[in-house]
């Protein structure tokens, strides 16, 4: 379950450092969360920081990217194992 931000986004810059596997980044308009790299904070949080720290509420579970906790697990292990640049 990749999230995804909405129209609603007020590009407040609150979420994307809060963001623990990179996955969210500026888009042409609003903030994004790039589905193959956002584990919902498995394996690192309880619970999705940027969904946490969102003053709009704007960060919700991606309809086309539901996927279960093994399979945000497995990404986060794939993650942290890849080198970084």
């Amino acid at each position: 379950m990749a999230l995804h931000i909405t129209e609603e986004c007020i590009n407040c810059d609150v979420c994307e450092p809060q963001c623990p596997n990179l996955a969210i980044y500026m888009g042409e308009e609003i903030y994004e969360i790039n589905p193959n790299l956002c584990t919902e904070c498995v394996g690192h949080f309880d619970e999705p920081q940027c969904v946490v720290v969102c003053p709009v509420e704007c960060i919700e579970v991606h309809p086309q990217h539901q996927e279960s906790q093994e399979t945000l697990l497995a990404r986060y292990h794939r993650l942290q194992s890849e080198p970084t640049t």
